[in-house]
């Protein structure tokens, strides 16, 4: 009699364990598929998060935002009637703007190429303080997304920041709205060109580029101021670290360097 309470309790305390393994399998899917869930929260919730803080970033007082229908390239020489002044985006030559600081203007669709590839464009008034055109050319360092020069036609205000499809109008350098557009918009992935090259490309001032159009006036000119193919590397591209603005700005003649 007592072998057989014996070997009964055996099996209750093996129903026992078995049962209790059983729950604990339970509670551990349960817990499991709960982690899962908290952590498919937790990463939406951080994407949202982070494509919020994004929004917020590129809210910036006084932008205006302008829909771009067009950017195809036209022939060199060929002028565009842009919507904007300065510009925003739209048709232009085949050519870009070399990123950099220019001392005289630049070719408008020239550097309408440039905001395609993801730089912003701060032009000024010719008439700007000397002190607040030093404090502008001190946005650009070696390798950015920016071209910085004097404008001659009409503005917003004396100092106009253009991206591709946006732009802002400040009166002093040192305003924060300016600061923001760069850090918003320079090599922003919102253009149609992401990642493209800011050199080897155009590095005349528009006065030059007029002369050379004149001397040339054909297809050969056109030739010689296009620059290499979209994202092509060569010899020919400017030394890493400056910017392919003309020699007066930099104190020498630029070097040749790699692509970036």
């Amino acid at each position: 009699m007592a072998k057989k309470k014996t070997a009964e309790e055996r099996r209750q305390r093996a129903a026992a364990l078995k049962a209790e393994r059983l729950r604990k399998e339970r509670r551990r899917k349960v817990l499991g598929i709960t982690g899962g869930a908290l952590a498919v929260v937790v990463v939406v919730g951080l994407i949202g998060f982070l494509f919020y803080m994004d929004h917020r970033s590129r809210q910036i007082p006084g932008m205006a935002e302008h829909e771009v229908d067009s950017y195809v390239h036209v022939d060199t020489g060929q002028r565009v009637d842009y919507q904007q002044s300065p510009p925003v985006g739209g048709d232009h030559w085949s050519a870009w703007q070399n990123c950099g600081v220019y001392p005289a203007p630049v070719t408008p669709e020239f550097a309408v190429h440039s905001l395609e590839h993801g730089a912003v464009w701060i032009a000024y008034d010719p008439d700007l303080p000397a002190d607040q055109v030093e404090q502008l050319n001190g946005f650009y360092t070696a390798g950015s997304y920016l071209v910085v020069s004097p404008y001659e036609g009409e503005m917003d205000g004396p100092i106009v920041a253009s991206a591709w499809g946006r732009q802002v109008a400040v009166d002093d350098p040192a305003d924060e709205t300016l600061q923001r557009f760069v850090r918003a918009f320079e090599q922003s992935n919102d253009v149609p060109e992401p990642g493209a090259l800011c050199s080897q490309g155009v590095a005349e001032n528009a006065e030059e580029v007029e002369a050379m159009l004149a001397a040339g006036g054909g297809e050969d000119i056109a030739e010689e101021m296009d620059g290499p193919a979209e994202g092509a590397e060569g010899d020919d591209a400017p030394a890493e670290g400056e910017s392919g603005a003309p020699a007066e700005e930099q104190g020498d003649a630029p070097a040749e360097e790699e692509s970036e």
